[in-house]
C-alpha cells in the first residue's frame, strides 16, 4: 500500500504585531499674562528724552565758545573796516587807544553790539560768532549797569539775549566756559523759572531796574547783545 503524503499548509501569524505608538500628551502651556509696567514709567521716559533734547540744544549753542583772549580782536578786525578809537587809560609810561567797530559801544576793555533785529537763541549765537564776537558775558555789577543804561535807550526793544545758558536742570553756564558761580547775578524776582525748556537768558527791558534777567525758550525771537574784546593800539609818535 502506497503511503499517502499529506501536505499541510502552515500559515505563520506575526506573534508580535507592530505596536501603535501614541504621542506623548502635550504639556499645557502656561497662560501668558501681559507684563504690567508702572503708570509713571512712560512719563519718566518722556522726561528723560526731553532733558536729552535740551542738553543737545545747549551743547550746540556753546560748542564753539569765544573767549576774551588776545586773538579775538583779529577775528573782529576781519569783519569791520571802520573803527572808532578813544584815548585809553595810561599803562605804565605809555598811552594808547582803545578801538571798537563803528556803531559798537565801548565799556572798559570790551565792545558791545545791540541788535535792531530779532533772532532765536541759536541764531543769535551764530550771528555774534560770525562777527568775531560772542553773546555778552556779564561778570560785574558795573558791566550790568552799563548794559542796563544801553538797553533802556532804544525805543521798541524789550528783550536782549545774553550768553547765559542752562546746561542741565539748575546748572547755568556762561559762554566761553566762564564760571557762573562766583559772578554776580541779576535775575528778576521769581527767576530763573523751573520750566525745563527755558534754558536761554535775556535782559528784560521793561523790568526797569538792574535785576532784569529772565530765562526764556530757545526758539523765541529777541534782540541780542554781542561782545568782543576791544582793539588796543599804541599812540603814534
Amino acid at each position: 500500500m502506497a503511503s499517502e503524503i499529506t501536505y499541510a499548509e502552515v500559515k505563520f501569524k506575526n506573534e508580535s504585531p507592530t505596536p501603535v505608538v501614541k504621542g506623548l500628551p502635550e504639556k499645557k502651556k502656561p497662560e501668558q499674562h501681559p507684563q504690567k509696567y508702572p503708570l509713571w514709567l512712560p512719563w519718566l521716559i518722556s522726561l528723560l528724552l526731553l532733558l536729552v533734547c535740551i542738553a543737545l540744544v545747549v551743547v550746540l549753542l556753546v560748542v564753539v565758545p569765544f573767549s576774551h583772549s588776545s586773538d579775538q580782536p583779529s577775528a573782529l578786525q576781519q569783519q569791520f573796516s571802520k573803527w572808532e578809537c578813544d584815548s585809553a587809560v595810561p599803562q605804565g609810561t605809555e598811552r594808547g587807544w582803545t578801538c571798537c567797530p563803528k556803531g559798537w559801544r565801548r565799556f572798559q576793555r570790551s565792545c558791545y553790539f545791540l541788535s535792531l533785529d530779532r533772532m532765536n537763541c541759536a541764531e543769535s549765537v551764530q550771528n555774534c560768532t560770525g562777527m568775531g564776537s560772542q553773546l555778552v558775558v556779564i561778570t560785574s555789577k558795573a558791566e550790568q549797569e552799563f548794559l542796563y543804561m544801553q538797553i533802556s535807550q532804544p525805543v521798541g526793544r524789550d528783550n536782549f539775549y545774553i550768553g547765559l545758558f542752562e546746561m542741565k536742570v539748575g546748572q547755568w553756564q556762561w559762554m566761553a566756559m566762564t564760571p557762573y558761580n562766583g559772578t554776580p547775578t541779576f535775575w528778576r524776582q521769581g527767576e530763573p523759572s523751573d520750566n525745563l525748556d527755558e534754558n536761554c537768558t535775556v535782559m528784560h527791558v521793561p523790568e526797569g531796574n538792574l535785576n532784569n534777567w529772565n530765562n526764556v525758550k530757545p526758539y523765541t525771537m529777541h534782540h541780542r547783545i554781542c561782545e568782543a574784546a576791544a582793539k588796543r593800539e599804541a599812540a603814534p609818535g
